[in-house]
């Protein structure tokens, strides 16, 4: 009944806003409607299963790619295609959308991930369809979210964990597992 509910709350987010996708007007509807119905989905999954650490890590995660979108757009003014204002970069949409997919894909596996993510791209194209936003604009975006979705989100099955780090002299993954 869940995965039922789930691939009926993703159709009806991403079916009808291409539809929508007939101008620039349009593209900036999509995406606002295929974003808010994301992030709905990404707390409200996690919800229905009575995962309540979930909907907390998507909260924080949803969360954190807002703080840092926002400090960076009060920080580096740039103007955005349509000459609406000096806050284009980055893309908020972006930044939202991607942190809800990372943190469905990293909670629940690629099966509710995929689907999260093609919807968060849709999102991406739609804001620089809509000259909201520079392609680099919401591949920061993008980055943004996926950081936070992946470094705030832990798995629900927790007898594997990993965590990405990196400074000056290299990178890795630390890894750990409970028997």
């Amino acid at each position: 009944m869940r995965r039922i509910l789930l691939s009926a709350a993703l159709s009806s987010l991403f079916l009808p806003a291409p539809a929508l996708a007939l101008s620039h007007h349009g593209w900036s509807q999509a995406s606002s409607i295929a974003r808010d119905g994301l992030v709905a989905v990404a707390f409200g999954l996690p919800a229905i299963n009575g995962d309540w650490r979930g909907v907390e890590q998507s909260g924080l995660s949803v969360g954190a790619a807002f703080a840092v979108t926002e400090g960076l757009k009060y920080t580096i003014h740039e103007h955005r295609p349509d000459g609406s204002d000096n806050k284009s970069f980055p893309s908020g949409h972006a930044s939202a959308s991607f942190a809800a997919a990372a943190s469905l894909e990293k909670r629940y596996g690629w099966r509710v991930g995929l689907p999260a993510h093609l919807v968060a791209a849709f999102v991406g194209v739609s804001r620089v369809e809509a000259k909201k936003h520079f392609v680099g604009d919401v591949l920061v975006g993008a980055a943004i979210g996926e950081g936070a979705g992946w470094l705030l989100t832990s798995k629900r099955d927790a007898r594997v964990r990993w965590l990405p780090w990196g400074d000056a002299h290299g990178g890795g993954v630390s890894a750990g597992m409970r028997f």
